[in-house]
């Protein structure tokens, strides 16, 4: 990392980045699944009150949230970073490796974990703001809703937040370099079962049977024309069917098939018409073939709004923080999803991108058993934090 990007703040944090290094290898060697991260929220509560930080657990089942006062202000915000890993066998090689076969931290959520506890240490030790600092650590972002469980058990009412802030790493960006993009920064996800039953047979007498291997067929291809002749040229639509479930043995005809689809939009109305469009289909095709579709449609996490004017102060605390070139600028909305979202849904605020690295240096894409986050952009990120609280809740 260029010096010149280095925040007044972090000679003071990096005086600890030794330990939240050790802290953040600790979480990664036990990884835990969502709604499981008990040792890993036990760690954060004892290190937040260690701190002086009043301690709320529970809410989501196992998240935490820290809340530390500063001044006479009565202004709140909200920082969170996600806790719970991804059900992968690690293949990374490194020596704090998951212990736990099957389970591994391949998004990096150890490493968010770690970059927030170091920022709460140094807010909770120089106090350099006038209001309300929120530090939640939220289970279960890796398709189980976290965020929403801990809304509907009342983490607004119990914390209210003028606005809430959220970061991820990117890896592929340089390390340590930051990306805001403002409104639709992350897609919309949803998953759709399309179960297409018609009736089983031999092989060998296909004329007895009502083929669901090839309806199910047939849909798989006319899914491919929703994108391309349903959504506008200029939007952004995603059908995926990522698993096709039939029969065993090559003579038998099954009398049913699963097909699961991802599906992605980043403006709510083409988010609709996807819906309505594979639902039309998959029947329509079912019905050609003499067979029926019935199709279960899951909507799971919303577009992700960065709101313009929380977006640009993050941009402002960046470059007023690391310089000009620590913000990479013109850069596109990203087609995977976030529970953060639903944070976003109900106050202001941001979600940030941190690069990772390149090449061998953190260029690992996450969700792949090769991936590791890196500890050189624990500083920054943590850095990064406290200047944001500093700057929001400015104190005199």
């Amino acid at each position: 990392m260029n010096a010149l990007l280095l925040p007044p703040a972090l000679d003071e944090i990096r005086a600890h980045e030794a330990e939240m290094v050790e802290i953040r290898r600790r979480i990664h060697q036990n990884p835990e699944l969502a709604y499981e991260e008990n040792a890993t929220a036990d760690l954060v509560a004892e290190r937040l009150e260690r701190w002086g930080y009043e301690v709320h657990r529970g809410l989501g089942v196992t998240g935490v949230v820290g809340t530390l006062r500063a001044g006479r202000g009565t202004r709140r915000i909200g920082l969170r970073a996600d806790m719970d890993a991804l059900p992968i066998q690690e293949t990374s090689g490194k020596p704090w490796a998951s212990k736990v076969f099957g389970k591994m931290h391949a998004c990096g959520h150890d490493g968010h974990t770690a970059m927030l506890l170091a920022a709460a240490r140094h807010l909770a030790a120089t106090r350099r703001f006038d209001g309300i600092v929120h530090v939640v650590f939220q289970p279960a972002e890796e398709g189980l809703g976290g965020a929403r469980r801990m809304l509907e058990d009342g983490f607004l009412e119990l914390f209210p937040c003028e606005a809430m802030f959220g970061m991820h790493n990117m890896p592929g960006k340089p390390a340590g370099q930051f990306v805001a993009v403002a409104g639709a920064a992350m897609a919309s996800s949803d998953t759709c079962i399309v179960k297409v039953r018609g009736k089983g047979g031999h092989g060998a007498m296909p004329h007895h049977a009502t083929d669901s291997i090839v309806a199910a067929s047939a849909i798989v291809m006319a899914l491919q024309t929703i994108v391309s002749r349903n959504v506008p040229p200029l939007d952004t639509g995603i059908v995926t069917v990522g698993a096709f479930r039939a029969g065993d043995a090559p003579n038998v005809i099954p009398g049913e098939v699963e097909l699961r689809l991802t599906v992605r939009a980043f403006r709510p109305e083409i988010r609709d018409l996807l819906e309505r469009r594979i639902t039309e289909i998959a029947q329509a095709q079912a019905a050609v073939f003499g067979a029926q579709a019935e199709v279960q449609y899951q909507r799971r996490y919303p577009v992700l709004y960065n709101h313009p004017k929380e977006t640009a102060f993050c941009e402002q605390v960046v470059r007023e923080a690391f310089g000009d070139g620590a913000l990479l600028t013109g850069q596109e909305p990203v087609t995977g999803s976030e529970d953060f979202a639903f944070f976003l849904e109900k106050v202001p605020g941001c979600y940030v991108f941190i690069g990772n690295g390149q090449g061998s240096e953190g260029g690992c894409m996450v969700h792949h058993p090769g991936y590791d986050f890196n500890d050189a952009c624990l500083s920054t990120g943590a850095s990064y934090w406290t200047r944001l609280v500093e700057t929001w809740l400015k104190t005199g």
